[in-house]
């Protein structure tokens, strides 16, 4: 679990304007993580706009920042869906060369029982020996991962930890208090990460480090660290950040302020589109706000 402590990415998937995957936006992407001091890379989440991204192109971004990469971080690679035979028949096939963990989310839309939810990640567990987190996301899925089924999952063999984006600070404290050391709760929220890094998680996989991985890599160190006088100055410098990114939908909100920052362009695949000018005002007057962490 060690490698997966502090600040994860949730990385984006730049696109050139006809849509196809643009791999110098991505290499300058992953320079930017990098160099920005993040722990890990998550590739292929749903920030990624994994659901329009075939197979083959998935791969084909996966090498990419993999040989970016060069072994300096841990990366994480998103494999999930609401076909548990056909998530382990990517598991069991796929080349995961490079890669150190998976991410993989409850299943959505068929909403299973919270048996089924279990059977689902025992069945992916056993397809794999790599280390899996798994990723509890009711506002994507329509169902919520229960405290008790987490712990029941967190006995499997290769679960490592649960990325949190349920919004119930319930669940997670239930957890955080009912697992070992050896099993982590890593927030799926940045503008909670702060005060569930004081309840006792391990850090975040986050959308807000795409654009600001030094300040936000910061914000997770001190708060770990038990820093909150310092954790509390950034936490509210990108608070506005925070809430403007998710206004008009993820990762709309965060690709409109990386082209501001000329790292990627503001191109997306339907149905998601850039976010609407209420928004851009939103994110333009977030974006002054956070510029006082640069100076």
């Amino acid at each position: 679990m060690e490698k997966f402590s502090g600040l994860g990415i949730a990385m984006v998937t730049p696109f050139n304007p006809d849509q196809t995957i643009d791999f110098i936006g991505l290499e300058k992407l992953t320079n930017h993580l990098i160099q920005g001091g993040v722990n890990y890379l998550v590739v292929m989440g749903t920030t990624g706009e994994n659901p329009t991204i075939s197979q083959e192109e998935q791969q084909q971004i996966l090498a990419n920042v993999v040989a970016v990469n060069a072994g300096r971080l841990p990366i994480v690679f998103g494999i999930g869906g609401n076909d548990t035979s056909a998530v382990v028949k990517r598991l069991k096939n796929e080349n995961l060369n490079g890669v150190d963990g998976i991410l993989s989310v409850s299943p959505y839309y068929n909403k299973p029982s919270q048996e089924g939810i279990y059977q689902h990640y025992k069945a992916i567990s056993e397809a794999t020996p790599r280390p899996i987190i798994m990723y509890n996301v009711p506002g994507r899925t329509g169902s919520v991962v229960s405290a008790a089924t987490t712990l029941r999952i967190a006995q499997l063999p290769n679960l490592v930890a649960t990325k949190e984006a349920s919004g119930s600070l319930d669940i997670c404290m239930d957890v955080i208090a009912k697992t070992s050391q050896d099993f982590g709760v890593i927030s799926g929220d940045d503008n909670y990460t702060l005060p569930y890094i004081a309840a006792g998680m391990r850090g975040v996989i986050s959308v807000i480090g795409n654009a600001y991985p030094k300040e936000f890599s910061h914000l997770v160190n001190y708060a770990l660290a038990g820093d909150m006088e310092n954790a509390r100055r950034i936490q509210y410098a990108l608070l506005p950040m925070m809430k403007a990114i998710f206004l008009d939908g993820n990762p709309g909100g965060i690709k409109y302020i990386l082209a501001k920052m000329g790292i990627c362009g503001n191109h997306f695949r339907l149905p998601v589109v850039p976010v609407n000018p209420e928004t851009e005002h939103a994110l333009d007057a977030a974006f002054l706000a956070a510029s006082t962490l640069r100076n």
